[in-house]
């Protein structure tokens, strides 16, 4: 059985309390699991909180694994000879650290496309700290989709989604500017984002037939054109496109309706056409228990749908159910791959 990686993002930050609370309370979760971190980053954080959970080191991803009431760490960073890194202090990020946190998300997501772990489920980075240390990616997605095109010496094409029990959400355009929005949407591009999310929901979430739902950008999703042209120039043409090879899309539909209750039921996954259209609803009605996925990548990737919480670290105050969801959602993904 192949691991599923998680990486703890900013160790400052509460992804290493997630992971601890997470595993506490229910240790069963964890039984494939591997940290990809240095172990003093656990230990420190778990003496913190006053967690008595065992926590080793393992030397290589295929080394058995079968207590799962231990934390099993993996640091790829010994085999390049860097040891263990800096010891961060909670709530105050350090570029001392941000290179290890660069290496450990690359090489969790080299370990899934060499076939070497199944899934890798990632926590909240702290972007400008790593900015500051060379990081020159918006986000995990964009960062995850380069090493792929790297890895796979062509062009990987992404969507970014967050899911949770009553709301898929997949995003045209992400971390910009609202100002920039309209200029970035383009017919091939809301095309390529249709097909990329009809395809996963079928492979991965095992749905036979999606039921996409098409958010207008605009008031009135345009209104006919009086508010905007988008919705006639570009989201239709591509939803017809689609319509043409056998995918369920409706017509660009207004935002301010679209995510009712009685809408959203009708459609397996919304696309939206900028980063809080999206996230808004999303959030509002699932914040905690909704998960990020990349969808287009070659590999499984999950994700919390928070960030790194810095005045909270340490405190043992966070809710952890954001990543057993992205845990669930991976274990649930490899059963269909």
């Amino acid at each position: 059985m192949l691991p599923t990686l998680i990486t703890l993002g900013e160790p400052a930050g509460i992804g290493s309390d997630c992971v601890l609370l997470a595993h506490q309370a229910q240790p069963e979760l964890f039984s494939d699991i591997r940290i990809v971190a240095p172990v003093s980053w656990l230990k420190s954080r778990a003496q913190e909180l006053g967690i008595d959970t065992p926590i080793e080191a393992v030397e290589s991803l295929d080394t058995p694994c079968d207590n799962q009431s231990v934390l099993y760490c993996w640091n790829p960073l010994l085999a390049e000879k860097q040891g263990e890194p800096v010891v961060p202090i909670s709530g105050e990020p350090s570029t001392q650290t941000a290179h290890a946190v660069i290496a450990c998300i690359e090489a969790a997501a080299l370990a899934c496309m060499r076939g070497e772990a199944a899934a890798h489920v990632t926590g909240p980075i702290e972007k400008a700290v790593l900015r500051d240390a060379g990081f020159d990616f918006p986000g995990h997605t964009e960062f995850l989709a380069h090493l792929s095109e790297r890895y796979l010496e062509t062009k990987c094409d992404i969507v970014m989604m967050l899911a949770s029990k009553v709301l898929r959400v997949a995003l045209l355009t992400t971390h910009m500017a609202i100002s920039d929005v309209p200029s970035n949407l383009s017919i091939e591009q809301t095309l390529r984002c249709i097909q990329i999310t009809n395809a996963d929901l079928r492979q991965r979430f095992g749905i036979s037939k999606p039921r996409l739902g098409m958010c207008g950008l605009n008031p009135h999703a345009g209104e006919q054109g009086h508010f905007g042209r988008e919705e006639i120039d570009i989201l239709m043409p591509a939803v017809l496109q689609a319509r043409q090879s056998g995918i369920d899309i409706s017509s660009p539909l207004p935002a301010d309706t679209l995510f009712s209750g009685q809408m959203r039921e009708q459609f397996d996954a919304i696309i939206c056409c900028y980063h809080d259209q999206a996230l808004i609803p999303i959030k509002a009605l699932s914040f905690g228990d909704a998960v990020n996925v990349t969808l287009g990548l070659p590999f499984i990737r999950t994700s919390v749908d928070h960030g790194t919480a810095l005045d909270r670290a340490g405190s043992g105050k966070v809710s952890y159910s954001s990543l057993v969801e992205a845990i669930k959602l991976a274990h649930f993904m490899q059963q269909r791959v």
